[in-house]
C-alpha cells in the first residue's frame, strides 16, 4: 500500500523544525535522518538533507533544500484539532514563540513560517450545530478572533 506523507522544504532547519514539531503533540516522532553523504548545494557532508516524522500520527517530512523554494503559503497548513482552551493556548503560544505570527481565525505561521490553524474540537462542533442561528453565530465571533476563544463561541451562541 502506498505511504503518504506531507513534505516540508526548509532552508536548512528541518531537524530542529521536526523535533519541536515533535515535542508539543502525542503520537510524534522523528523516524528517521538521511544525512548527506556529500557536499550539496544546500548543506555540507554529513547534514540532515531529509527528517521522516510523525506527528499526532501523521507521517511528515522535513526537506533541507536551500533557499529557492522555502517559501510557504496559507494555501495549505497543519491542522491540529484540540480538546479544549488550555491546549490550545498551549500550542498557540509555542507555535508563535520565537518569531511565530499570529493571523486571525486560530491561524498562525510559526518561526519557520509554517502555516498552521489550531482549532478546538469545540469550534467545530459549534460550526455543525444543526441549529443555523447558533451555527452562524459561532462562525461571526469565530472571524473576529486571533487565536479561538472557546467560552467567547460559547457566549456568542447563547445570546
Amino acid at each position: 500500500m502506498p505511504k503518504v506523507a506531507v513534505c516540508l522544504w526548509f532552508e536548512r532547519d528541518a531537524e530542529a523544525a521536526a523535533a519541536f514539531y515533535c515535542s508539543l503533540l502525542p503520537d510524534s516522532r522523528i523516524d528517521r535522518v538521511w544525512r548527506s553523504p556529500t557536499d550539496y548545494p544546500a548543506g555540507k557532508a554529513g547534514d540532515p538533507v531529509l527528517v521522516e516524522f510523525t506527528l499526532a500520527g501523521q507521517a511528515m517530512q522535513g526537506l533541507n533544500g536551500g533557499t529557492k523554494m522555502a517559501e510557504f503559503s496559507s494555501a495549505a497548513s497543519v491542522v491540529v484539532e484540540t480538546e479544549d482552551q488550555a491546549e490550545t493556548d498551549r500550542l498557540w503560544s509555542a507555535l508563535t514563540a520565537d518569531g511565530g505570527k499570529e493571523i486571525q481565525c486560530g491561524w498562525l505561521n510559526d518561526r519557520w513560517g509554517i502555516p498552521w490553524q489550531i482549532v478546538p474540537r469545540r469550534l467545530n462542533e459549534l460550526m455543525t450545530d444543526p441549529d443555523s442561528t447558533r451555527a452562524k453565530r459561532a462562525m461571526e465571533a469565530m472571524m473576529t478572533m486571533v487565536k479561538i476563544d472557546i467560552a467567547a463561541l460559547e457566549s456568542a451562541v447563547a445570546e
